[in-house]
């Protein structure tokens, strides 16, 4: 009997430290000192706050349709230098989410590429039609070949973002 027991607290142990479940939640915002970000949109207020390679995971669980609300942490690999009305987001090794803001109720600034950011809204998948790749690709400040050379549709990692820190 006390070897059952001590069979099932030691089993409670292992389940409840599992690695895998702390991958998944990095930090919280009630653990981030908010003096080191600046906020744009909305309070960004989540308890669980995804790191880029959790957040690759999240978005490869995700068909066509599906929509997750969510918040994850990550660095900008690009954004709009017309307004900073989108933002392209790090996930994992060579993949990236392209953030837009809810409603086009804020922007960002242009200049923040390679920035921490914490972004918090809802995750979809999507594809994007080549007309609206090579607006982005304008708006990106890439050349004509480079727009030119964009030709048929792709599958999106795709974010709404309603409220986003940057680290400072």
């Amino acid at each position: 009997m006390n070897k059952n027991i001590l069979f099932f607290v030691g089993l409670l142990m292992v389940i409840g430290c599992n690695p895998l479940n702390k991958e998944k939640k990095t930090l919280s915002v009630s653990n981030i000192s908010k003096e080191n970000y600046e906020s744009f949109g909305n309070k960004v207020s989540s308890d669980q706050i995804y790191h880029k390679n959790a957040m690759e995971k999240e978005f490869e669980s995700l068909k066509e349709g599906d929509t997750v609300a969510v918040a994850f942490s990550s660095t900008v690999n690009g954004v709009c230098k017309a307004k900073g009305c989108w933002m392209k987001v790090a996930l994992g090794k060579d993949k990236e989410t392209m953030v837009k803001f809810k409603d086009y109720g804020f922007f960002v600034p242009k200049d923040i590429e390679n920035d921490t950011v914490i972004v918090q809204g809802k995750a979809f998948v999507s594809m994007v039609s080549v007309d609206e790749q090579r607006h982005y690709a304008s708006d990106a400040g890439k050349s004509e070949e480079e727009i030119a050379g964009i030709t048929t549709p792709k599958k999106s990692y795709s974010f709404i973002a309603d409220g986003v820190l940057i680290k400072r």
